[in-house]
C-alpha cells in the first residue's frame, strides 16, 4: 500500500479487520515521508503489521525506479523510528523455518532449535544434540520475503518491463474492468516468473512480453488458495490469501487504485491443502 495515500486506502481493507488508529496513521504519514527522503527512495510502501506476543512490528518497504531490484525492508514498533532489516538470504530462510510459534516482539530475541543426531552404527552409536540459534530480526526478514514471494500480487498491466529490463509502473494502466477483475488470471505475482512448464511457455508466446512477464495466480497450488469477493456492489474487489491468513489485496475496478497489506502473526497455513 503506497504511503502517500495511506490514510485513504486503509478504508479499502477495513472490512478484513485491518485498521490503524488515528495516531498510527498520522505517525506513519510523517515518518514514511522522512524515510523516503533520507534514503532517496523512488516510492515507499506500507507493507503491514506482524503481530507479536509482547509487541508488534510495523513493516515498510522502499523501492527505487526498478521495483524488482534493490527493495529494502524496514521495521518499527512505534510507527516513528525505523530500523533496516537484513537482506534475507537462502540460508536465513532455511534456518528461520526451524523457529516455531509466534514472534515475541523483541528483534534481539534468539530462538533455539535443538536437533538430536545419531552418530555411528550399532552398539557404538551415540546421540549428539545440535543447537541452532535463530535471531528474531533474521526470522522477521525471512518471513516478509517469503510472504512477498508467495502472495504479493498486482493487477495485470499495472507494471511493464521496459527494453532495459527494468520493471516500472505502467502510466497507461487505467484499471481492470468489473468483468476482468472477477478473473484470477488477471492478477500477477509481483516477482520474476518461475513457471517454465510447456503450457505456460506456449501461453506467453502469444502474449505481450512487456506486460505478461510475471506468473498469474490462477494456477497457484493448492487450487482455492485465494478467495475473491466484490464489495460495495461492484465498486471494490478484495482478494484474500488462505495460504498466508492476513494478506489482503484490493482493487477499485476501472481506476488506478489498488494495493495490498498484511496483518497477521507471520505464520503460514500449512494445513490448507487438507482444508480445501
Amino acid at each position: 500500500m503506497e504511503s502517500e495515500s495511506l490514510h485513504l486506502n486503509c478504508d479499502y481493507v477495513a472490512s478484513s479487520g485491518h485498521i490503524l488508529s488515528c495516531e498510527q496513521k498520522a505517525a506513519l504519514q510523517t515518518s514514511l515521508i522522512i524515510l523516503q527522503n533520507e534514503n532517496k527512495f523512488y516510492r515507499v510502501y506500507f507493507w503491514g503489521k506482524i503481530l507479536g506476543v509482547k509487541d508488534n512490528y510495523f513493516i515498510a518497504q522502499g523501492v527505487y525506479k526498478d521495483e524488482f531490484a534493490g527493495r529494502k525492508t524496514f521495521y518499527s514498533k512505534d510507527c516513528i523510528h525505523w530500523g533496516l532489516l537484513p537482506h534475507a538470504t537462502q540460508e536465513m530462510k532455511t534456518k528461520s523455518k526451524l523457529a516455531k510459534g509466534r514472534f515475541t516482539g523483541d528483534p534481539a530475541y534468539e530462538f533455539e532449535h535443538v536437533e538430536t543426531k545419531k552418530i555411528g552404527e550399532g552398539e557404538e552409536a551415540t546421540e549428539e544434540e545440535e543447537t541452532t540459534i535463530i535471531k528474531e530480526e533474521d526470522r522477521l526478514s525471512s518471513v516478509v520475503a517469503e510472504i512477498d514471494e508467495d502472495v504479493r500480487i498486482v493487477p495485470r498491466g499495472a507494471f511493464i518491463q521496459v527494453p532495459t529490463a527494468e520493471v516500472v509502473k505502467n502510466r497507461s494502466f487505467e484499471g481492470l474492468s468489473v468483468q476482468e477483475a472477477a478473473k484470477l488470471c488477471n492478477y500477477m505475482h509481483f516477482r520474476e516468473a518461475k513457471r517454465l512448464d510447456l503450457k505456460t511457455l506456449l501461453q506467453r508466446a502469444n502474449m505481450d512480453k512487456a506486460i505478461d512477464f510475471m506468473d498469474s495466480i490462477e494456477d497457484d497450488i493448492p487450487r482455492g488458495a485465494w478467495t475473491l469477493q466484490f464489495e460495495r456492489g461492484s465498486g471494490l474487489l478484495v482478494l484474500r490469501s488462505l495460504s498466508w491468513p492476513g494478506y489482503v489485496f484490493y482493487h477499485v475496478p476501472a481506476t488506478q487504485k489498488y494495493g495490498s497489506i498484511y496483518f497477521g502473526t507471520g505464520e503460514k497455513n500449512m494445513d490448507l491443502p487438507f482444508m480445501l
